[in-house]
């Protein structure tokens, strides 16, 4: 596995709250295989010394193609002021 890039800015487009496609360094990718929720649910950080609730760590792995044939798995996460952050790119 290579990791291919450092933390960047992506647009990704969700359709029924799902990963469809991102545009990445001026290109567009689209989704080609189903799209896996990564991190952790609120409900599984949940402990009883906690006296704030936790922000979880949640984001997206997806499989994309570009329209050149070129596919790779992008992990993102949302930011808190809702852009898109591609934490990395592998093939």
């Amino acid at each position: 596995m290579t990791t291919l890039i450092e933390p960047d800015i992506v647009a990704l487009w969700l359709v029924d709250e799902v990963p469809v496609r991102l545009v990445w360094r001026g290109e567009r990718w689209r989704a080609s295989d189903v799209p896996t929720r990564i991190g952790s649910r609120p409900e599984d950080l949940w402990h009883p010394a906690l006296t704030h609730p936790v922000e979880p760590w949640t984001g997206w792995r997806l499989q994309a193609t570009s329209a050149r044939g070129e596919t790779l798995m992008f992990e993102v996460r949302q930011a808190g002021d809702g852009a898109w952050h591609l934490l990395r790119a592998f093939d």
